[in-house]
């Protein structure tokens, strides 16, 4: 049997910390540690998912951590061009606090220095994802401690490490036992312990701030997703409402009465109305950045749990910042809570908000749309997911859909770019959900611009991979407006101007006709009529299904503390204002009015009809 080399000793140790999955694409830059990977795979120890493209394997490396398919990803790139590719996806974990080892290869060590083919400087160009820890291996003997110190870092600080390999030394003869001598140093690969709970005193500060409220608000965020349990508790002894950050969307189930949903632009309005009528804010695991839908400053005193101290008081100005694991840390508050005394009709003001929201939402998915409304799908979508359903959502329109009318809850998973909020990176999340949990059903939501972007050819991947998923069932649902729709939206709002069709305008393409070439199957749905019937089919195809919703791209989405009156105020003087040359600007106001005011008052029309 030939001495292990460089690669091999790499993905063994990454094995000790519990990285066996691999994304990547290959190449001769980093040939030495996917053959190693290849012998791996071939025992049993490893997999390697051959993505499309080297920013796919970012992503999809990022994903594996958040759906819970491994504590550490991993993405294998080449040198050079694989090298740049990849760094939007690492940019995605470094911003989500996601750990993740990028694996980078090199020039060979004799050409470095040359202008050689390929040759970059990636200890500099990683200096900034990376920044925690980047290494450029030159010596077969600093393999042990460089993946060590990689994987430890990545792992105790949530972030992105990178270990560059030249190609010639991944070949090499690996030196598995380093010697004991002047210079050398001896590792562990083992993970250091869990953060745990907060001093007494500063839970004990905590707990006088939190009972001093009558009208707590909760704010919960992707730090709370594994202490559903101790949120729901503490939440109860308060008798708080609760609003959930994106990527904390199913810590709670959002049927809930006193659960208000998403918060922020894409939020609700009963996330806005608790943040603004409470007189205390507990922040458990988050740092969502829109400061204006915090309470007021002043208005309210604050508590902060995060494993992370540097991340407490960053949005709001608290009293008590307890750094500890959110599970625990809930925990022992709990306890301490006793004595709160919250005013009783603070819950039934938050139910009243939720089910005026909830009807109001019900009658905006039912107003006409040319030629489908984008909510009546997701609405239709939401009725359908299973409890053990993983989602992944893309960035732009779908994304608002996804936060107000996609009904998740504990047992389900869901994720995104949530920080550096990227295109392209809703397939790569669905895919490496599906390969972190093979049995359990996969719905990914995109636009068509994410679609074109990197899904048409990761399509590919999952035709290349679904036979050896143990459930069939993903479903990619393709959300067609033709349009950059969010950025056109952002265009009228934020610059005042006419989106022009050559930066906006997206190509209408089969989507769905592409999945049929490659052996899954698709439905393309251009109206109401017969959407129930795809929807059904969809959720239990047994083969990957893509769905081609053609939906109207005019459909607003409105901030949830504009008023009626405010939406259909501006729709107009945006027309009046210099929009007239904007073809969509009367059906900007058409469906604005439908959405809001139309929509509205039908919801109040059949609340009084109801408790007649």
């Amino acid at each position: 049997m030939s001495s292990p080399t460089v690669g091999d000793h790499v993905v063994s140790r990454l094995g000790l910390w519990g990285a066996h999955r691999f994304y990547g694409y290959p190449g001769d830059g980093i040939g030495g540690v996917v053959s190693a990977i290849g012998r791996a795979v071939e025992a049993g120890d490893a997999e390697f998912v051959q993505v499309r493209h080297e920013e796919t394997a970012g992503f999809a490396a990022t994903a594996d951590v958040k759906y819970g398919g491994s504590p550490l990803g991993v993405a294998v790139v080449t040198s050079g061009p694989g090298a740049v590719h990849v760094l939007n996806g690492l940019y995605d974990a470094k911003l989500d606090h996601v750990p993740v080892v990028a694996l980078v290869g090199q020039t060979a060590s004799n050409a470095l220095g040359t202008s050689y083919y390929q040759e970059l400087d990636l200890v500099r160009l990683y200096s900034d994802v990376a920044g925690e820890f980047v290494f450029q291996v030159t010596r077969p003997d600093q393999v042990q401690h460089v993946v060590d110190r990689a994987a430890r870092t990545a792992l105790e600080r949530r972030t992105v490490t990178a270990v560059v390999l030249p190609s010639d030394v991944q070949d090499a003869d690996a030196v598995v036992e380093v010697p004991q001598g002047h210079g050398y140093t001896h590792t562990s690969a083992v993970p250091g312990s869990l953060p745990g709970t907060p001093r007494t005193e500063a839970l004990a500060q905590a707990a006088e701030v939190l009972r001093s409220g009558r009208k707590v608000a909760i704010l919960a965020g992707a730090g709370a997703l594994s202490a559903t349990e101790e949120l729901t508790a503490v939440a109860d002894r308060l008798g708080a409402g609760v609003a959930k950050a994106l990527l904390g969307k199913t810590v709670l189930d959002d049927r809930l009465d006193w659960v208000t949903g998403a918060i922020g632009l894409l939020g609700t309005r009963p996330s806005y109305d608790l943040m603004r009528q409470c007189d205390v804010l507990l922040m458990v695991g988050t740092t969502m950045p829109y400061s204006e839908y915090y309470p007021a400053p002043g208005q309210a005193r604050a508590v902060q749990i995060d494993v992370d101290g540097t991340r407490c008081g960053l949005r709001y100005p608290t009293e008590v910042n307890l750094v500890g694991d959110a599970r625990e840390t809930l925990a022992a508050l709990l306890p301490l809570l006793e004595g709160a005394d919250p005013d009783p009709s603070w819950r039934e003001d938050i139910a009243r908000w939720n089910h005026a929201w909830d009807a109001w939402g019900a009658e905006r998915a039912q107003a006409e749309a040319n030629p489908l409304n984008p909510e009546l799908v997701v609405r239709g979508l939401s009725d359908r997911l299973a409890d053990d359903h993983q989602v992944a959502v893309d960035c732009g329109t779908v994304t608002s859909w996804f936060a107000r009318d996609l009904d998740l809850r504990p047992g389900m998973t869901a994720s995104l770019s949530g920080t550096l909020l990227s295109m392209g990176g809703g397939l790569p999340y669905a895919i490496a959900a599906k390969q972190a949990h093979p049995d359990r059903p996969v719905l990914a939501l995109l636009g068509d611009g994410a679609m074109q972007m990197n899904g048409l050819s990761e399509l590919v991947t999952v035709a290349q991979r679904w036979r050896t998923w143990a459930d069939p069932r993903f479903v990619v649902v393709v959300m067609n407006n033709r349009q950059l729709s969010f950025v056109a939206w952002e265009a009228r709002a934020m610059q005042g101007e006419v989106p022009f069709d050559a930066a906006m305008d997206v190509p209408d393409v089969p989507y769905a006709g592409w999945a049929e070439l490659l052996g899954l199957a698709g439905r393309r749905v251009e109206g109401p009529e017969g959407l129930d019937e795809v929807l059904t089919a969809a959720m239990g195809a047994d083969r990957p299904f893509v769905l081609d919703a053609v939906v109207d791209p005019n459909v607003p989405m409105i901030p949830p503390h504009v008023s009626l009156d405010q939406v259909v105020s501006t729709a107009k003087a945006t027309v009046k204002a210099g929009l007239h040359g904007d073809p969509a600007a009367r059906e900007i106001v058409v469906e604005g009015v439908r959405e809001t005011v139309g929509a509205a008052a039908r919801a109040v029309r059949d609340r009084v009809r109801r408790s007649e």
